[in-house]
């Protein structure tokens, strides 16, 4: 499976990180200016100290990178986070960075799109975009783990997560509650 993901501004770096480690599948990375700041202010981590995890990263301004036009196909794309500026570009049809410009060829190409929204509370704004972008197609999954399985630890707190957004890609089937009554 080819994977696009996305790293915006918004606080969760580390469900980013997470995922990139864990997906399997062939990746494409692009990060935002803020995404950028965020992995910095959150992890310590450049940009570049993701490049193991992925195929190759393209430059947010680069609105010439294949991934930007829907000749070249890919599986989904991930948000993974994504910021409500982001969201709302996305659901304005505005294509002026490759992270949103991606957004509108998932769109239009019926491809998958996951928005990892990362804001809380929501504002009605945000909730509006989201229900359109839903309308459209898209997946939005608010970065909200399950707690059902009682995580014990911050990075299985993490993981529970990411085993969703793993599971919605049709990469691996999350654990879900009480799920050894339906085997």
């Amino acid at each position: 499976m080819k994977i696009i993901v996305g790293i915006t501004g918004s606080s969760g770096a580390v469900y980013a990180l997470d995922f990139l480690k864990k997906s399997q599948s062939e990746k494409f990375l692009v990060v935002s200016k803020w995404g950028k700041t965020l992995l910095k202010d959150e992890l310590g981590m450049n940009d570049s100290d993701l490049l193991p995890f992925v195929k190759k990263q393209f430059d947010d301004k680069d609105l010439t990178a294949p991934i930007a036009s829907g000749s070249n196909h890919f599986d989904a794309y991930v948000i993974l986070p994504c910021s409500t500026s982001t969201l709302g570009k996305i659901a304005s049809g505005i294509g002026d960075s490759l992270i949103t410009r991606t957004a509108q060829v998932a769109l239009k190409e019926r491809y998958k799109l996951v928005i990892c929204v990362r804001e809380t509370p929501m504002s009605t704004l945000a909730l509006e975009q989201c229900a359109k972008l839903s309308n459209y197609g898209a997946i939005i999954m608010p970065i909200s783990p399950p707690l059902y399985f009682v995580p014990k630890s911050v990075d299985e707190y993490i993981g529970a997560f990411t085993e969703k957004v793993l599971g919605v890609l049709g990469e691996r089937k999350a654990k879900g509650w009480r799920a050894e009554e339906m085997e």
